[in-house]
Formats: structure tokens, C-alpha cells, sequence
């Protein structure tokens, strides 16, 4: 990386490019924690879900889907980071500067959870063999999940996702960024060097991702109990809040951080990956020259 990335603006290209190689990198490379998750938070239970076989079931989607999905997200974020105007929504730089990171971030989520959503939901049904152990694959998922309930099918637990995903950027991104402010302050190079490398970035990726993947595991094990349920169009469903008093009252606190292990390590390892290897490439584009 040529420059810091504070202080110059990658142009929507750059942004696109780098965004899908780091939301297909992670998602790849994690897929397997990512199922074993899947399957510990179903209502199923981890070995009716399937245990440790197929762990790459529904993996397909993820192919399909990460890449855009990614995408779409830095290129919000990145337009909504450098171009909000900061100084409306606080004349303290302390404070307007996460609040930047978290409405960027938030604004970008909501964007691509357009396209993540079907993506998460077919994933989540062939990782847990909702429709059966003839019906696992990822294309399967989707004609089941389309022939039962529609297109709206594609969207179950669209609510429930940019719930869970809102508050785990809103800590995720504001505490990057302070990270990588911290960390550049602290190494102090000179002004001909990289403020940040990019496995720098990443160290502070990791660390924001973790923390704010533990502190959102109830919210994403109510998004995966809503993405398996198969109730069709006719019969009455639960509310968000009937679902999550339903899982406290039934089985405990516990099952609320069920997965919690998983996913605070899938997401820590993912959060250095997937902010690295956009750090990594969006920066080797601007130095290029590449999509500007």
C-alpha cells in the first residue's frame, strides 16, 4: 500500500473491485466454521443439522453471492465515508468521526443486505439439510425455497439480518477505524511510508470484528432460527420479540450465545482477512492507478 487510505479517496471501481475480492476471500476460506455455526444454532440441533458431514454445503450460494454483495457494501461506504458532512452531525472531531463510520457503515449493510439475504438464506437451508438429505445443494435450496414460498422466500429474515447487522457495524467499523488511527500514531512512520500496511489493517480488522461478533450472537441466532423456518405464506408467524422471549424462556440464556465460539472466531479471523484483503487491493489499485 502507497497511501494511507485516510486521505485518499478510492474511486467507485476501486471499491467495487476490491470489495467483491474481499467478501469472496472470507466467505471461501471460512465457509466451514461458518456451517458448524449454522448447525449450532439450529433448532434442529448440531447433529440432526448434519454434525460435521458436508461441511461445504451451500457453498454455491456463497459463490454467487459474495462478491456483489461485498461490493455493494465499500462502495457505499466508502462514497458515504468521505462525503458525509461530519461536521453536521458533531462539532467535536472525537465524536463526529464515529458517527461517520457509523452511518456509512450502517447505510452500506442495508444496501447489501439486498443481496446477501437470498444468499444467507439458501446457505443456511442446505447447511442445516432443511429439505432433506436428497435436497442439500445450493440449487436445490433455491427451487424448494422459491416453489414453497415465492421470490418473498428469498427474503426471510431480511429484517432480522439488518437488525443484527446495523448494530455489529456500528461497533465493528467505528472501532476499526479508531484502531488503525492508533495503531498509525503509534508507529509514526515517516511521510514517505504507508501509514498503515495492510496486515496492519488487518490485525485491527480482527480484533473489531471479534468483539463486535460476540456482542451480536443473540441477533444472529435469531436470524438463523427465522431464515429455517419453512411455515408457508398461510400460517401465522411469530414475532421477532415472541421468538427470541420463545428460545430464553425454552432453552435458556444459553442457547442465545449458542455458537458464540464460532462465530467470534470466524468473524475475527474472517474481519482480517476480508479488511485486509481490501486494504490490500483497494490500495494496490490506487498506487496502479487501476480504476481511477
Amino acid at each position: 500500500m502507497s497511501a494511507s487510505r485516510d486521505s485518499v479517496k478510492p474511486s467507485f471501481v476501486q471499491s467495487l473491485v476490491s470489495g467483491g475480492a474481499a467478501g469472496t476471500a472470507v466467505d471461501l476460506l471460512f465457509f466451514p466454521i461458518d456451517t458448524i455455526k449454522t448447525r449450532l444454532q439450529s433448532s434442529q440441533g448440531f447433529v440432526r443439522a448434519g454434525g460435521f458431514k458436508g461441511i461445504y454445503k451451500g457453498v454455491g450460494s456463497v459463490v454467487v453471492g459474495s462478491a456483489p454483495g461485498a461490493a455493494v457494501f465499500f462502495t457505499t461506504y466508502d462514497t458515504l465515508k468521505h462525503s458525509l458532512p461530519s461536521t453536521l452531525l458533531s462539532t467535536n472531531p472525537n465524536v463526529a468521526a464515529p458517527l461517520t463510520h457509523m452511518i456509512a457503515a450502517s447505510v452500506g449493510e442495508v444496501a447489501a443486505c439486498l443481496v446477501r439475504v437470498p444468499t444467507e438464506v439458501i446457505k443456511t437451508r442446505a447447511q442445516t439439510g432443511r429439505f432433506g438429505t436428497n435436497h442439500q445443494s445450493s440449487l436445490s435450496a433455491f427451487r424448494l425455497t422459491v416453489a414453497h414460498e415465492g421470490l418473498s422466500g428469498l427474503y426471510r429474515g431480511f429484517g432480522i439480518t439488518v437488525m443484527r447487522e446495523i448494530p455489529f457495524t456500528s461497533l465493528q467499523f467505528p472501532l476499526y477505524e479508531f484502531l488503525k488511527v492508533r495503531l498509525g500514531d503509534y508507529l509514526n512512520r515517516p511521510i514517505d511510508q504507508p501509514r498503515l500496511y495492510a496486515h496492519e489493517a488487518a490485525i485491527c480488522g480482527s480484533i473489531a470484528g471479534g468483539f463486535a461478533a460476540a456482542l451480536t450472537t443473540p441477533l444472529d441466532v435469531l436470524k438463523t432460527r427465522v431464515m429455517l423456518d419453512l411455515r408457508t405464506s398461510g400460517e401465522a408467524r411469530l414475532s421477532l420479540y415472541s421468538r427470541l422471549t420463545a428460545i430464553y424462556q425454552k432453552e435458556g440464556m444459553k442457547a442465545l450465545f449458542s455458537g458464540v465460539v464460532p462465530r467470534t472466531m470466524w468473524i475475527s479471523a474472517g474481519g482480517a482477512v476480508f479488511l485486509g484483503v481490501y486494504e490490500w487491493a483497494v490500495g494496490g489499485l490506487i498506487a496502479s492507478g487501476v480504476g481511477s
